[in-house]
């Protein structure tokens, strides 16, 4: 049985990584036998951060390279039917989900001082004074750092909702007339950006970018019909 290594469940999320659900998604997709394996702590994976898997003698980690290796092992079941320019369209939707997108919801989480001590509370809250306060500060300094060397750290909050909104716009335009991102038809592109979609909608309390996100109601549509589909759901 494939073990997923996963983060506990934390902001009303059963599932508060992205990218783990996008695993737990494809997993149950494929009717692949597997098991969650709460980790709290990134640095114990093989690359410092989740999810990661373990299929008998073989550790992937990475949640794309985790679909690649599932994608082989099933035969090609996961991507199979899409074209290359699906495929093409399908890489491109995922980029703008987990590499732009995703870091305007980890600043509204994180980088944000009125949303922050949830972060402290939800990540770091079974550690024992001092070293919680110890932990979340070297925690917290070095995802600022990363946002900033980023790029997306250098902008003002307006400018960071003027990315989001337009990240947001994008996506909801492409699931407008159709039920999935290509089209009638449930994808392993639809579990990447849905999974980071559900954080955002889902997530609680709201950060600032929660309400930005669920203005766009095709995109909520949309986001709940492919939990719907897959029947795996962020939320609690």
């Amino acid at each position: 049985m494939i073990q997923l290594y996963t983060f506990p469940a934390a902001f009303g999320l059963r599932n508060v990584s992205p990218f783990c659900l996008k695993v737990e998604m494809a997993l149950t997709h494929l009717g692949q036998a597997f098991e969650i394996v709460e980790e709290s702590d990134p640095r114990k994976s093989p690359k410092g951060k989740l999810p990661y898997i373990v299929d008998g003698d073989v550790t992937v980690a990475d949640s794309e390279l985790i679909l690649e290796y599932l994608d082989d092992k099933t035969g090609g079941q996961l991507f199979a039917g899409l074209s290359n320019a699906q495929k093409a369209q399908g890489v491109a939707y995922t980029r703008l989900a987990e590499e732009h997108l995703y870091w305007i919801m980890v600043a509204s989480r994180w980088v944000d001082d009125g949303w922050w001590p949830n972060v402290a509370e939800g990540f770091f809250g079974r550690l024992p004074f001092p070293l919680k306060q110890l932990v979340c500060k070297v925690a917290r300094n070095q995802v600022c750092k990363t946002y900033e060397l980023q790029g997306l750290g250098k902008h003002s909050l307006e400018e960071q909702a003027g990315f989001a909104r337009r990240d947001l716009q994008a996506l909801d335009r492409a699931v407008a007339e159709s039920d999935f991102l290509l089209g009638d038809a449930i994808t392993a592109y639809d579990f990447a950006v849905a999974s980071l979609l559900a954080g955002l909608i889902d997530n609680q309390p709201a950060t600032w970018i929660t309400p930005i996100a669920r203005e766009y109601q095709a995109l909520c549509d949309y986001t709940e019909r492919v939990q719907q589909a897959v029947g795996v759901y962020a939320r609690q």
